[in-house]
């Protein structure tokens, strides 16, 4: 892989173009162009090849891509040829909503533990996860291995949690309180607010309904 740093929009889009090689590799297909990528992901085929470009030399000219090499590469770049275990904290409806989110697994993320200070939700099951208390979270994220830590409690509880987290040695969290976080710089986050994009949206449909 070439030593660039790589625009986050960029990793988005490999994302979209692993995903659309998996239908296409379990539907037989066997070679594809960079436009019918592009047409595939709704982007245009010169995107394509400037993304793939980051990565490596792929392809043959005239010919266009393996299908199946092409996934492989993929996913390996985006760090998914091997399982993820991940811990969530917080056994609300948000939380069961994840961790009954089947899309998860299919791309190798696997939620091992759930976590909740909530006596009421404590050793209740989600799916197949019995809620455990947050006294055991530590304990816990070193048997599972767990290397990712999913925030889905209300916002006056996230920074404690954040913290935890951290303290736990956990590398990489994803926040889905409407908050912001105050997190070393070795640890990677990324946050989720859903009404946040609701709110691009409604500014989009103010611009078009003010023309």
């Amino acid at each position: 892989m070439k030593n660039l740093r790589v625009p986050e929009a960029t990793v988005t889009r490999l994302s979209l173009y692993s995903r659309f090689l998996e239908r296409l590799d379990k539907m037989g297909v066997t070679t594809i162009s960079s436009g019918e990528i592009a047409e595939g992901v709704g982007v245009s085929p010169a995107q394509v090849r400037k993304d793939l470009a980051y990565f490596g030399e792929f392809g043959t000219r005239g010919v266009g891509y393996n299908v199946n090499d092409l996934k492989k590469y993929t996913l390996k770049i985006l760090g998914l040829d091997h399982p993820w275990s991940l811990v969530l904290v917080g056994a609300g409806n948000l939380g069961f909503a994840l961790c009954t989110y089947k899309s998860f697994n299919v791309r190798g993320f696997t939620i091992k533990g759930t976590f909740d200070n909530d006596q009421s939700k404590i050793g209740k099951n989600i799916g197949e996860l019995e809620v455990l208390p947050i006294e055991r979270f530590e304990e816990k994220v070193k048997e599972y291995d767990a290397r990712i830590g999913i925030i889905a409690v209300p916002p006056k509880a996230a920074q404690e949690i954040a913290d935890l987290m951290v303290d736990t040695g956990l590398e990489a969290i994803l926040n889905f309180a409407p908050v912001a976080l105050n997190i070393p710089d070795h640890i990677e986050i990324r946050n989720v607010d859903l009404s946040v994009k609701l709110e691009v949206l409604t500014f989009n449909l103010g611009l078009h309904t003010n023309k």
